[in-house]
């Protein structure tokens, strides 16, 4: 089975390669209109008129000059061309270094290939900010400021049967219930999208938010949520149907948190702690 996962992690890396692996052909010079216009020259039979009028020096000159006219116009499109290859030619063998990078494992071709890709632009949208590293053990750990505050709302809102709007506190318990679901979420979110886009097998994904520091007394940008994301057991799970804050159970993690308290600070996976010494 474990052989089974490991083909089929280096199977979808090499269809990602795959993608990139054909180089674009740099365009040749056809010259169609200049072709078309010494056609035309050849095949030249001045008729009736243009013998009786002494029209056919005139008109084959004009010949003449549209095989340059061509000539210039087929170079033009050449360079048009051209210059389309060098932009989609740059484009290939940039995305085609990355893909040979990823596949080999260079930590920096990862990192690259991550931005590239940019599949957390959303994420960003809702106030959540990522930063992803690569130590010496070569997994990816993503580090997400989730700003929990600006994304749950602190009351609830109704419309009552007389038509005004009744706002009220959002009870502690619901309101930590909602944030736990969403920094899982988040989580999760990132973790399936490096996996995606990666051949590796695990990646660590932490949440950060400002949370009470017990031994400082101050609010603290802290550790809430620490989570080792492993292919094997996400492809497990029926992502359609799973809650968030329960699936994280699901992997090695780690977090304290309380429906009446929220989360408290935790330490962040150490890296070297999923690394087999050969």
């Amino acid at each position: 089975m474990e052989q089974d996962i490991e083909s089929e992690v280096w199977r979808l890396a090499q269809q990602t390669c795959d993608k990139v692996a054909f180089e674009p052909v740099k365009p040749s010079l056809v010259g169609t209109r200049e072709a078309h216009a010494k056609s035309l020259e050849q095949t030249y039979a001045p008729g009736f008129f243009a013998r009786l009028l002494k029209l056919e020096a005139r008109q084959r000159k004009n010949l003449a000059i549209s095989i340059e006219t061509g000539r210039l116009k087929d170079a033009k499109e050449h360079e048009a061309d051209v210059a389309n290859w060098r932009v989609e030619h740059d484009s290939w063998h940039q995305e085609f270094t990355i893909a040979q990078g990823v596949l080999s494992g260079t930590a920096k071709a990862k990192l690259e290939a991550i931005k590239l890709v940019d599949s957390f632009t959303d994420i960003s949208h809702l106030g959540t900010s990522i930063k992803f590293t690569i130590g010496d053990t070569g997994l990816v750990e993503a580090n997400l400021t989730v700003r929990g505050v600006r994304v749950i709302p602190a009351e609830i809102k109704s419309l009552l049967q007389s038509g005004k709007l009744s706002t009220k506190k959002m009870p502690t318990g619901r309101y930590n219930e909602l944030l736990q679901d969403y920094v899982c979420s988040c989580v999760l979110r990132v973790g399936r999208e490096l996996l995606s886009m990666l051949p590796d097998d695990l990646v660590i994904v932490t949440a950060v938010d400002d949370v009470l520091n017990s031994a400082t007394g101050h609010i603290e940008e802290l550790p809430i949520l620490s989570v080792a994301v492993s292919r094997r057991t996400l492809e497990s799970l029926n992502m359609d149907s799973i809650d968030p804050s329960d699936s994280v159970k699901n992997f090695v993690h780690n977090t304290s948190f309380k429906k009446t308290a929220g989360f408290q600070p935790v330490k962040a996976l150490d890296a070297r702690q999923f690394v087999t010494s050969a």
